[in-house]
């Protein structure tokens, strides 16, 4: 269906198409929800029904579980509360990118929000127009509720693999710290060298562990312990001393 309408009080002006906003979003667990493809098919959902898209809202690399941290859905619900935009309808890739929320009410919650300023939600790529009919509102909440738990059992799956690999022994995230450093080895346990700050392993098998780092550094992480446990230094007495020595921290700051 063509979704252009007319200004029936200026008799023969051009048909204008209807302005509407994209909201993208993708976390970090699915490559194939980027952003950029999400908005191709919002383009292409839009084009094929003569809708223009005269701004954007793109949430990258943000969990859709809670609304902190998604900078542009507040400022999209902020828009839209303040009567200020320039369109009349927001287009989604789907019901999970507008949010998984734990609450399936809070991400009906923000639509309503939309719609009672007379913003129109729509979901590009799901079976059913979101046009506020019964058959719609049952199959909306079905999948959002099927969001909001796909989140909470990749969680628990997730928590309890990382929980898994930490028994082993192996490193799941953060800087190594001072006189240690990050070594990365393969599946048989063979040592590929260490990671730099910021540097991540490449390839799914490999695994990280912890080792000692120069011989300088473990000396003198032994030296403070020494200096606390035995000689009854303060933490600032310590750290007035290695400054006064020029010694940096694993950041390279006093």
């Amino acid at each position: 269906m063509n979704r252009r309408f007319y200004d029936d009080n200026r008799p023969g002006q051009l048909e204008r198409p209807l302005r509407a906003a994209e909201y993208v979003r993708m976390s970090t667990d699915h490559q194939m929800y980027s952003t950029e493809n999400q908005s191709g098919a919002i383009k292409q959902y839009a084009q094929s029904r003569g809708i223009e898209i005269v701004k954007t809202y793109a949430d990258a690399g943000k969990s859709g579980l809670k609304i902190e941290g998604r900078d542009a859905l507040q400022q999209l619900i902020e828009d839209v509360r303040s009567g200020s935009v320039e369109f009349t309808l927001v287009l989604v890739y789907d019901v999970s990118r507008w949010g998984r929320f734990q609450d399936a009410d809070e991400s009906a919650y923000y639509e309503y929000l939309c719609r009672r300023a007379g913003i129109a939600v729509e979901y590009c790529a799901e079976q059913f127009d979101n046009d506020g009919s019964p058959i719609s509102t049952i199959v909306k909440g079905v999948k959002r509720a099927m969001a909001g738990e796909y989140s909470r059992e990749l969680s628990t799956k997730v928590f309890g693999g990382q929980g898994r690999l930490i028994e082993k022994g192996y490193r799941q995230g953060g800087p190594a710290g001072f006189g240690l450093r990050r070594t990365l080895i393969d599946e048989h346990g063979v040592t590929k060298g260490f990671l730099e700050r910021g540097e991540h392993k490449s390839i799914q098998t490999d695994r990280v562990i912890l080792t000692l780092g120069p011989a300088e550094e473990v000396n003198l992480v032994r030296e403070i312990y020494r200096s606390f446990v035995h000689q009854v230094y303060s933490e600032s007495q310590i750290a007035a001393d290695l400054n006064r020595r020029g010694i940096l921290t694993d950041l390279g700051r006093p």
